[in-house]
């Protein structure tokens, strides 16, 4: 198998289960706030459990290295998660995933509005029917749970942005630190805003297994298939999750998104499809010059 190749498997492979997110959400009845309280110690969990097979340099060195902008990378993806919890536990789960499939396109502009990164043509374009699908998708008659959901989908992609966008610029920032820093703020700022802590037995077994296998995992093979395949070809994979986060939760909970939410999410998806194609052939193009 060759390099392209295996990147490709291990990334659909950690994306397709990545999708599994959102269902398992889903699955439970208690607050968001709660639910983002017991991820948050899973996440730290799982994560910080690696360091006991490192030296103690290692970790020193993690720290050391652009340590105030861990930090603020790390609270910036842990409020982002919990938007994302709570996006999914009021409205659909087509309408998060569509919104946040957006979020390379928002990395784009957010790149150049802070540090003047270079913009090309195509993600202006790209962006103009981004955001005519997303006018769609918020112009849904909803109830006001369902319009907030939308809300809190879109905080929660503008975050992860400034986030991608702080990763991308700050290579040497260590992930697996920066997952656990992650996962003790969101458990940290949760817990303000709990009413209790108490949780029933299924709900932590769906949390925990969310927690310690699924987001850990999944990230383990997207972070190691990234490294085989370009930036173009990953922000095309992504697409898996955004197709099949919905179908999970339509085959166990028969939910069914709206017209608007085909529409518009139909016009996001091929403007991401067409604008990733071009990226990957202009890359190429440029490689063989």
């Amino acid at each position: 198998m060759t390099n392209s190749a295996k990147g490709i498997a291990l990334t659909s492979t950690g994306i397709l289960i990545m999708s599994l997110e959102s269902l398992f959400i889903k699955f439970t009845n208690i607050s968001s706030f709660l639910f983002s309280f017991y991820i948050g110690i899973f996440m730290f969990a799982s994560m910080a459990s690696t360091f006991l097979f490192k030296d103690f340099d290692y970790l020193k060195k993690a720290l050391k290295t652009s340590f105030p902008f861990l930090l603020i990378c790390s609270t910036f993806m842990a409020v982002s998660n919990i938007f994302f919890i709570t996006a999914v536990k009021t409205t659909t789960v087509a309408n998060v995933v569509i919104i946040f499939s957006t979020s390379a396109l928002f990395s784009a502009l957010i790149g150049y509005l802070i540090y003047k990164e270079k913009v090309n043509k195509n993600i202006y374009y790209a962006s103009f029917f981004m955001f005519v699908g997303l006018f769609i998708i918020f112009n849904d008659k909803l109830e006001i749970g369902s319009v907030e959901g939308n809300i809190f989908a879109l905080l929660c992609t503008l975050l992860f942005s400034v986030s991608f966008v702080l990763l991308s610029k700050y290579k040497d920032m260590n992930r697996v630190v920066l997952t656990a820093f992650s996962g003790a703020i969101l458990s940290i700022i949760a817990y303000f805003f709990c009413d209790e802590l108490a949780i029933d037995f299924k709900t932590l077994m769906i949390v925990m297994i969310m927690g310690l296998l699924i987001s850990p995992i999944s990230r383990v093979l997207l972070g190691t298939g990234a490294k085989y395949i370009n930036a173009s070809e990953v922000s095309l994979l992504m697409l898996i999750e955004t197709i099949m986060a919905p179908i999970w939760v339509w085959i166990f909970l028969a939910e069914v998104p709206s017209s608007y939410t085909f529409i518009g999410g139909f016009i996001i998806i091929l403007t991401l499809i067409i604008n990733s194609l071009y990226t990957l052939k202009q890359e190429r193009k440029n490689l063989s010059l």
